[in-house]
């Protein structure tokens, strides 16, 4: 009797009462179309096909087309570098170069940055669902030696794994040793990161572009902030502390990337009327608002890295009512 009195009071209440979250994963180009080679199968589950998520992939004519857009078109999302894309998936240790020199494997083909060369990547990903809870903006990039897939070819990344600011000494391949009270990390070759949020089609108003805040992990995952007056508005402004960062390209918007496996950044979720450390008025996000990734590699590299569009995924929940 009292489970027929409760779901009898469960089809009284407003449709709309019932609120829920779903898991999304999103990279550049249709969800549901993501190369699996970068997605475990639980990853799989959280892809949405956005010709029906009412996400559109391309939307008016931002981000535009430029000569250095890989994969993309106008207003579509996009994957963007410097260099061009004609390297292997060195993640796939099943690979094979062929007797004609070409290469066979699974993936995507990736962009190289070598070792003492400046470079950049940039992704343009839609939101597929209006997030709920913060969001992971996480890289995985083939991160080997230098040039070791030259000699090695697709064992480099089993025997010549490497990370970003790694340090080498005599011999091939060789980390360096450190000695006490010096850095294992060279922190300046590190790359660094700007993320930026743009409305879509079902943004409440056109705002201005903003830049993200991430938390650092670990921390207090305080919110440091100071009230602040704007246009005889009280406002309250976020600043760069221990536990937040904007992400603006700057060197403390650095990143450690470890060969073939992610690294993900916590990105606080952008609330209306939340001023960011530069100032800029943060907005809701919702389904189809575009998010950019830039990653600068500096000349001061010390690996070869190789990043493709698939390199950079968002994940996260998002809210929705049934």
């Amino acid at each position: 009797m009292k489970w027929l009195i409760c779901w009898l009071l469960t089809l009284a209440m407003p449709f709309s009462a019932f609120a829920g979250n779903t898991l999304y994963v999103a990279v550049v180009g249709n969800d549901i179309d993501a190369n699996t080679f970068y997605l475990d199968t639980e990853y799989q589950q959280f892809l949405y096909d956005q010709q029906y998520a009412a996400a559109p992939v391309c939307w008016r004519t931002f981000p535009p087309i430029t000569p250095q857009t890989r994969v993309g078109g106008a207003g579509c999302e996009q994957f963007r570098s410097d260099g061009p894309l004609d390297q292997p998936e060195i993640c796939d240790t099943n690979g094979e170069v062929t007797e004609t020199g070409d290469f066979l494997f699974f993936g995507v083909p990736n962009v190289r940055i070598r070792r003492q060369n400046a470079g950049y990547y940039q992704w343009f990903i839609r939101l597929p669902l209006a997030p709920s809870g913060e969001i992971n903006l996480c890289i995985r990039c083939g991160i080997i030696c230098p040039n070791a897939f030259d000699f090695f070819g697709f064992e480099s990344v089993i025997t010549f794994p490497a990370e970003t600011g790694e340090r080498w000494g005599p011999g091939l391949c060789a980390p360096d040793s450190v000695s006490p009270g010096w850095n294992p990390v060279l922190a300046s070759s590190l790359p660094r990161i700007t993320a930026w949020a743009f409305p879509g089609p079902y943004a409440l108003e056109s705002f201005p572009p903003f830049n993200l805040t991430a938390y650092k992990n670990p921390s207090d995952y305080g919110l440091t902030s100071i009230n602040i007056m704007l246009r005889r508005r009280t406002l309250s402004s976020m600043y760069n502390s221990e536990s937040l960062q904007v992400l603006d390209g700057s060197s403390n918007s650095r990143i450690l990337l470890k060969s073939c496996l992610d690294e993900c950044i916590v990105v606080k979720r952008p609330v209306a009327g939340q001023l960011n450390a530069l100032g800029q008025m943060e907005q809701e996000l919702h389904e189809g608002d575009l998010i950019e990734v830039r990653m600068e590699i500096p000349s001061n590299n010390t690996v070869d890295i190789y990043c493709n569009s698939q390199s950079v995924k968002l994940t996260g929940k998002a809210g929705h009512y049934f």
